[in-house]
């Protein structure tokens, strides 16, 4: 499999500002694949430390913090060779070591010729506490699900992805590229980004197996449930997982606390639903008043919405069956468009730094699904699970925001296309969002001064 991250890992190891590495990710995202393969590529050897599987090796981080006579036990111990700049240091399973976690800040300070990067399941919950974080002392990055495109060249489909990768103009997609990637978008909502599942169905084409493997990472997430420190959070926290689907299966997709339980109060589940975000489970993607920066002071707080980390454990976790994927377009229009509203946000998380809101408004109701932040400016997108779009609460936010306006995108099974200023993006190319808003924009501006010539 070839993994995009690995680009940015390089970019890390080159720095001059380079400092020890945490890479974040829900379990089984493919953090210690990425690790051994990125040291497979670019170093002499890899030296690799579990901490789950060899729990003694954190004894050398609680009685010193020496870095010289850590690594000399972590080599006498495990055999490892270890070469400053020419051997990857890869810490695994840290979530539970504070002490190793916060050696990090002795070897940015002391040792910056060793390469080191950590991961582990939950990271996003143990650097909450102050004790294990080394603040300004660690490089952070975050590896997410496969994305369409990673996913295109594990099947095999390398022409479908540098086809994507070579549009330069905002015109319709020829057909013998267009239904295809149609086809493969319906495979990628059963498989989904977690690498064993697509590894599964892309090399045996196993359903029973891809199922089994889906079953059980989200088995692995409800056992990981239990580690909230505070026992008593375990049943809210699993009520609200397994309430997901029902929370995205209404055409108002906003979180209410009722679904999960009636006549549950917000302040008795919002420490469980924010130890999944924590833990990136989940995406929490809150309403925005208007469109202005930063976005942050325009948050309405109690009003937000929630989505998995990924399309295919959504899939699974609402028992929807892969012969879906036979069904014409029902598995984009399944429980509300659920499914396509996830992957489009898988989509967007990846290319811009701020995280999506959404705007609505009652009486009439109109609702953008998504508010994306790219540079100073703030775009309205609307996700359509179907073709043959009209876009009402796209037209309707531009009349209430006029000058805030530059861009209206729109996300369908309709062709590439610019209507006025309505940039309708197949599904398909859900990935190439920025790179696709750039055109446009250019497009719009180059038309605007034709005209004033």
């Amino acid at each position: 499999m070839e993994r995009f991250i690995l680009n940015r890992l390089l970019d890390w190891k080159k720095s001059p500002y380079r400092k020890p590495l945490i890479l974040k990710g829900v379990r089984q995202v493919g953090k210690t694949w990425v690790l051994k393969e990125f040291g497979r590529r670019y170093y002499e050897n890899t030296a690799y430390f579990n901490f789950d599987e060899n729990e003694e090796y954190k004894q050398f981080f609680e009685t010193t913090k020496d870095i010289g006579r850590i690594l000399q036990n972590l080599m006498l111990a495990s055999g490892q060779k270890i070469v400053p700049e020419k051997t990857l240091i890869v810490f695994d399973e840290v979530q539970d070591c504070p002490k190793v976690i916060n050696s990090m800040k002795y070897f940015c300070e002391n040792a910056p010729q060793y390469h080191i990067a950590c991961a582990g399941s939950l990271l996003g919950i143990a650097l909450v506490k102050p004790s294990s974080f080394p603040v300004g002392k660690v490089n952070f990055m975050q590896i997410d699900p496969m994305t369409f495109m990673e996913f295109l060249l594990a099947n095999g489909d390398e022409n479908l992805a540098k086809y994507l990768e070579s549009v330069d103009t905002i015109e319709p997609i020829p057909d013998a590229f267009f239904h295809p990637l149609y086809e493969k978008l319906k495979m990628y909502y059963v498989t989904g980004g977690m690498p064993e599942p697509v590894l599964l169905w892309t090399e045996a084409r196993d359903v029973s197996a891809m199922q089994e493997a889906l079953s059980g990472i989200i088995g692995s997430y409800e056992r990981d449930f239990a580690k909230h420190p505070n026992r008593s959070e375990f049943p809210k926290i699993s009520m609200i997982w397994k309430s997901i689907p029902s929370q995205l299966a209404r055409e108002n997709k906003k979180f209410l606390y009722k679904v999960v339980k009636e006549g549950a109060r917000a302040r008795e589940y919002e420490d469980a639903l924010q130890w999944l975000v924590d833990a990136r489970l989940v995406h929490k993607i809150y309403r925005s008043a208007a469109p202005g920066l930063p976005v942050a002071a325009y948050d309405d707080l109690s009003a937000f919405k929630i989505y998995l980390v990924d399309v295919g454990l959504l899939r699974r976790l609402a028992h929807l069956a892969p012969t879906a994927f036979g069904e014409g377009s029902r598995l984009f229009t399944e429980f509300k468009g659920a499914l396509t509203e996830n992957f489009v946000l898988q989509a967007l998380l990846t290319q811009f730094e701020v995280v999506p809101r959404y705007w609505s408004q009652n009486n009439p109701p109109y609702e953008v699904d998504f508010l994306i932040q790219r540079e100073n400016d703030i775009f309205p997108v609307e996700v359509k699970s179907e073709a043959n779009t009209t876009s009402k609460s796209l037209k309707k936010f531009k009349e209430l925001f006029p000058n805030q306006v530059k861009l209206r995108v729109r996300f369908s099974l309709d062709n590439l296309k610019m209507d006025n200023d309505v940039l309708n993006i197949p599904l398909f190319m859900a990935d190439q969002t920025d790179r696709l808003m750039e055109l446009a924009l250019e497009q719009r501006q180059d038309g605007a001064l034709i005209t004033t010539l």
